[in-house]
């Protein structure tokens, strides 16, 4: 398969009085996966089906391969779409539903049948072709909705929130089996998600929306890392709120001055974002700080300390880096030397988050 590029190009679209999509402008490369991330509402499902037809725009366009499909009905329009619900027929066994797209364009019966045996095989369900939906699990459903979607051998792949309806641990193999077999097929590939962690580790961009408009796109790195907004920060991943306040082009917060990344506010107190993994922790008997909880995560802990002023502060920290800070525990809290993003300060204390990426 070769992917198509696609093109946002202005696009607007409203339900009455809500606007879904705000003059959105975004460019897919061809065979790349590009992951919609936001919040519900925030437009990334009607670009989708934008793309695939099921909605038009009020105003802009939709481009692939060049050509604007914007008015184009969406049974010729060359893409490929799994829904988050399966969508599988129920009274057609998996091979079947998989055939079904080739059927409707009257391909022979044994080429069809041929086919869908392969993709079959390719989702790694080589023996569940006779298998009736029901009798599917989760999981296994929505491999023959992928297999069903890559049958016409489309140019574009749309996925809108494919694996939500998983549990844990088939959503993280499944999207891993998903992004495989994107990399192998080299199909261009738009996947809707409002979970951070399924667009962070399966996307090459990430294109983060808000109100209908695009608040930053890049590799999940610069997204993570460098994010543009305080909405972005706050959106993806966790971060802590610390007090500070603005002298120039830099900020002091916890006894440092930091230079100050991105937009700056009027006023000069200000909240200063920062990750887990940037706060340094020290034991030491008389710290300026108490540790409060320490959360176990594998190969490292969550700390949330109290400052002196009431300030909790959230620390990400190695294993092995924390066997001496227990609850009741005291250190020293050091940020590291980076660039950071501060907002305007909050009206009330920002509660420290319990759990993110």
């Amino acid at each position: 398969m070769n992917g198509a590029q696609v093109e946002f190009r202005g696009l607007r679209r409203a339900f009455g009085t809500t606007v879904a999509l705000d003059g959105l402008d975004l460019t897919v490369a061809p065979g790349e996966l590009i992951a919609l991330l936001g919040p519900s509402g925030c437009g990334k499902t009607t670009a989708l089906r934008c793309v695939a037809g099921f909605e038009t725009p009020d105003a802009g366009a939709v481009l692939v391969g060049g050509e604007d499909i914007t008015r184009v009905p969406a049974n010729r329009r060359d893409a490929g779409m799994v829904f988050q619900s399966y969508s599988l027929f129920p009274n057609l066994n998996a091979r079947d539903n998989v055939a079904f797209g080739m059927r409707v364009r009257k391909v022979p019966a044994a080429k069809r049948h041929a086919r869908a045996a392969e993709l079959l095989e390719l989702v790694g369900l080589p023996s569940q072709g006779g298998r009736y939906p029901h009798q599917l699990s989760g999981g296994q459903q929505q491999r023959v909705a992928l297999a069903r979607a890559l049958a016409l051998e489309p140019s574009v792949l749309l996925l809108d929130e494919p694996l939500s309806a998983l549990d844990a641990k088939v959503r993280v193999t499944l999207r891993e089996e998903i992004r495989r077999l994107q990399l192998s097929l080299g199909i261009t590939t738009i996947f809707v998600t409002h979970d951070q962690e399924e667009a962070l580790s399966v996307a090459d961009h990430v294109a983060v929306l808000k109100d209908g408009r695009l608040e930053q796109v890049g590799t999940p790195a610069e997204v993570y890392d460098r994010p543009a907004t305080p909405f972005v920060a706050e959106f993806v991943g966790t971060m802590n709120h610390l007090p500070g306040r603005l002298d120039g082009d830099q900020v002091e917060v916890i006894g440092q001055r930091l230079p100050v990344h991105g937009e700056v506010p009027a006023g000069p107190d200000v909240d200063v974002l920062v990750r887990p993994e940037t706060v340094l922790v020290t034991a030491a008997h008389d710290g300026d700080a108490e540790v409060v909880t320490a959360s176990f995560r594998g190969a490292s802990v969550r700390l949330r300390l109290r400052l002196a002023d009431g300030t909790e502060v959230l620390a990400d920290l190695p294993g092995h880096d924390a066997t001496r800070l227990g609850p009741g525990g005291r250190a020293f809290l050091r940020l590291v030397r980076r660039p950071v993003l501060v907002a305007p300060r909050a009206t009330a204390p920002a509660k420290v988050p319990a759990a993110g990426v």
